[in-house]
């Protein structure tokens, strides 16, 4: 997994609130078992005028003009605003991966779908939880400012908006660790490698007969 410290992007709003993970994602794309490709149909329902369908080239594709992410304005975006409750719906962990796969980095809204929210963490994303108030004055910057970019510094906890003017958020500190480090469930686990091992051979040494499963 990617790890994430400080990151600077171009922030694209969808002002929508209660975007379902099928919208994220929708579910005729769950099909494929790799853990790749998905980018290209991030809110497809939404993004393109034709229905997609797996294996499609998205260069031939329509492109939905009057959507926010196929605006001129917001390409290359790496950080999204967003209204409550995003990525709600199904637990489908192919939506934090489509997000991430399209280029987005940070996630930022009033609230998160609980197991969203954990998915994101464990595929290199960070949502960022910020009072209503707060995303809404957000929405009015990007709004009036063409290019508007923030700077999301993680280990200080802190968005940095282009006037130095500093906005704290909270995350929780295992998952600030393995963001921070670039760990998944499973690099925390490698990282104890050496302890499995050493249980594995005093267990085998003093129950020998479990050697005999493995044959």
């Amino acid at each position: 997994m990617q790890a994430f410290t400080l990151h600077q992007g171009l922030v694209a709003p969808m002002d929508r609130a209660n975007v379902d993970t099928d919208a994220i994602l929708p579910k005729q794309f769950l099909k494929s078992i790799a853990r790749t490709g998905f980018g290209p149909n991030l809110f497809d329902e939404w993004r393109y005028l034709d229905v997609g369908e797996p294996g499609q080239d998205p260069t031939l594709r329509r492109p939905n003009p009057a959507f926010v992410l196929n605006y001129t304005r917001y390409a290359g975006a790496s950080i999204l605003l967003a209204r409550a409750n995003f990525g709600c719906g199904s637990s489908r962990e192919h939506a934090p991966w489509a997000l991430e796969q399209f280029g987005l980095r940070v996630l930022i809204a009033p609230s998160f779908a609980d197991i969203f929210f954990n998915n994101c963490f464990k595929n290199g994303l960070l949502p960022i939880v910020l009072a209503e108030e707060v995303v809404a004055r957000l929405f009015d910057a990007v709004a009036a400012l063409p290019g508007y970019r923030l700077t999301v510094d993680l280990p200080h906890q802190v968005i940095i908006e282009p006037d130095g003017n500093k906005i704290a958020f909270d995350v929780q500190p295992y998952r600030k660790h393995c963001l921070v480090n670039g760990h998944d469930d499973i690099d925390l686990t490698l990282g104890h490698a050496d302890k499995i091992k050493a249980f594995e051979e005093e267990r085998l040494a003093s129950k020998p007969w479990l050697g005999l499963c493995r044959r």
